[in-house]
């Protein structure tokens, strides 16, 4: 229940349709007991026990309503019939049409303005549900499969509208319905309703020890569907690897194994919630019976109460069968929603360790220069820099070289604050980046990385990712300096070409091209490249590493790279080997020193 109230929270902007449909399921309820009472006197008419009445009763308190209720049918049944039957029997059937007629549509208008309650909390979650998730740490999503966390915005959410938000329509309407139908039925026959009531608790008890194990049964259905999501996520962005290795019997017998184990466990939990509804019928057939018994009982041996009222005390009886069984189902469904919910709500609490500390700063310029003070950081458990010193000065270019795994990735990393220093200070003009605010810190910077990150839109909207506002003029001259404006011209639509899912239509040199006129239109004063022409051929280098000549001009850049080649004219070359500097200097100071860089230049020569 605390998770349904969590959820629930998302209900309040919506809360006019909640009370709207309160209102129509309090009429559908009042109008679902009064129905089947109409049928008293139209049984009466039938079975000629109509009472002729020639004054309209008067009232005489609450504890005389079913007499004054009778009497007044029966005098409008004498008034309008005289002396033929049939007219009083459609006077009986018009009230039965009047009040199912509007029994339905309360039932409609209130469903009708629920509707707007679920979606709109469906579509509450998922938007708040996607802010987060690009609000998260990069660190955050490390630990976590891509496909579970889609599963948790689409199936999971979907199943928090099936289960919780159901549970909305059943909290007014059903618990009413049994109340106002109850209150007619003691009307009716007090003591034939005492004892069905006796029976009740008993029948409620065993559906109730059905529905104990579902929470745990639905978390592992919700975490099996989270696994094959991940698993198809991951052949769809492996499947030239896949294809190359001859591994499609492999990874499809993976996917089998998790929809196998789906298969079983949704089995289990499905099994186990279909079981409610035949249990909970029989057990309600079975007061049926008792109560057949005991109110037969009454009308032919007692004589203490009559055909008519006893047939429609049967149909309000059978009127309770309904919504005690959709309060039923909703117990089971507030036990496989809370696993929905669990999943759901793990996102939307996780706290974020990177975020704006009060009174951070808006900076919109940089002056002098950025500064890596005794830095040290570890993604897991070993250091990856310690006792980290750089300075990077305004205008100038730094190039970080060096093995795999010797931290230069990291450096972007920490500059850019996807992830937060465990020891030191960086600071841009003097100031610490924590004590800067996240987004104004990235507005300062144009980030190119190994891996061309394109979207699947057109070639324009992939370059104006960082300029909202930037005109088609801008667009071409960002292209120009990114040596792209040619082949963008090439393409079937030019500049309105949608590039695929990742870009994947285009080589990658043209992706490559396409991410740098990105960071050319953003025009920031600090840029970061990222091993940017690494893993391009000569031709597709060769245009890729002009353009970048031409972006760096007046900025200030660190440059973390592996092919020496394209760094030789920088400001300084750092050389980095298991998180700390080993060297530092220009590339004609470096191979003077005959030291690490100039083993790691020759042995690209040699290659």
């Amino acid at each position: 229940m605390n998770y349904f109230k969590k959820i629930l929270r998302f209900a309040k902007p919506y809360r006019k349709y909640g009370f709207l449909n309160i209102f129509f399921n309090i009429l559908y309820a009042l109008f679902s007991a009064l129905s089947y009472a109409a049928l008293i006197p139209m049984l009466n008419v039938l079975f000629d026990k109509t009472k002729r009445v020639s004054e309209p009763p008067t009232f005489q308190g609450i504890g005389k309503l079913k007499e004054y209720f009778e009497g007044y049918m029966n005098y409008q049944v004498t008034l309008h019939s005289g002396d033929d039957p049939m007219k009083g029997l459609f006077l009986a059937i018009g009230l039965i049409l009047f009040l199912f007629f509007f029994k339905n549509i309360f039932n409609y208008l209130a469903m009708y303005f629920i509707t707007f309650l679920r979606n709109g909390v469906l579509k509450d979650i998922r938007n708040k549900m996607y802010q987060k998730i690009v609000d998260l740490p990069i660190s955050y999503f490390s630990e976590k499969k891509k496909g579970d966390v889609i599963a948790r915005i689409t199936s999971d959410v979907l199943e928090i509208q099936h289960s919780f938000l159901s549970i909305l329509e059943l909290i007014v309407r059903e618990p009413l319905t049994i109340l106002f139908t109850i209150i007619v039925m003691f009307l009716i026959s007090a003591k034939l309703t005492i004892f069905v009531f006796i029976f009740i608790p008993i029948a409620g008890m065993i559906i109730s020890r059905i529905g104990k194990s579902l929470k745990k049964k639905s978390d592992k259905v919700q975490k099996e569907q989270g696994e094959f999501l991940s698993i198809v996520e991951e052949t769809l962005g492996g499947l030239r690897v896949i294809k190359a290795f001859n591994a499609e019997s492999r990874f499809f017998k993976i996917f089998q194994n998790s929809t196998s184990r789906f298969f079983k466990f949704s089995n289990s939990l499905l099994n186990r919630q279909n079981l409610s509804s035949p249990t909970s019928e029989f057990l309600g057939i079975v007061v049926f019976g008792v109560l057949l018994w005991y109110g037969g009982r009454m009308v032919l041996l007692e004589g203490s109460l009559d055909a008519a009222s006893f047939i429609s005390y049967m149909g309000l009886a059978f009127n309770i069968l309904t919504p005690a069984k959709a309060i039923s189902k909703a117990s089971y469904g507030v036990k496989k929603g809370n696993s929905a919910a669990e999943r759901v709500l793990e996102i939307l609490e996780s706290e974020n360790p990177i975020k704006n500390i009060e009174g951070a700063e808006n900076k919109s310029d940089f002056n002098t220069g950025i500064e890596l003070r005794n830095v040290a950081f570890k993604y897991e458990d070993d250091y990856v820099l310690s006792a980290f010193n750089l300075k990077v000065d305004k205008g100038k270019t730094v190039a970080l070289v060096g093995q795999s795994g010797s931290g230069k990735s990291t450096v972007a990393n920490l500059v850019t604050r996807f992830y937060d220093v465990n020891q030191g200070e960086i600071l841009i003009d003097g100031t610490n980046i924590k004590n800067i605010t996240k987004k104004s810190l990235r507005g300062l910077m144009g980030l190119v990385t190994q891996d061309s990150i394109l979207f699947n839109d057109s070639v324009k909207n992939n370059i104006a990712l960082g300029k909202e506002n930037a005109n088609m003029d801008e667009i071409m001259e960002a292209a120009k300096v990114a040596n792209a404006h040619d082949f963008i011209m090439e393409l079937p639509q030019g500049y309105e070409t949608n590039i695929g899912d990742s870009g994947n239509k285009l080589s990658g040199g043209q992706k490559q091209r396409l991410s740098i006129a990105r960071a050319v239109l953003k025009n920031p004063p600090i840029m970061i490249l990222d091993e940017a022409t690494s893993a391009l051929d000569t031709e597709s280098e060769r245009l890729v590493q002009d353009a970048l000549e031409k972006m760096m001009q007046n900025r200030t850049s660190v440059v973390i790279a592996h092919r020496l080649s394209t760094i030789q004219n920088a400001d300084m070359i750092v050389v980095m080997s298991k998180g700390e500097i080993v060297e530092q200097g220009t590339h004609e100071e470096l191979m003077k020193s005959a030291k690490n860089y100039k083993k790691l230049v020759e042995m690209q020569s040699f290659s």
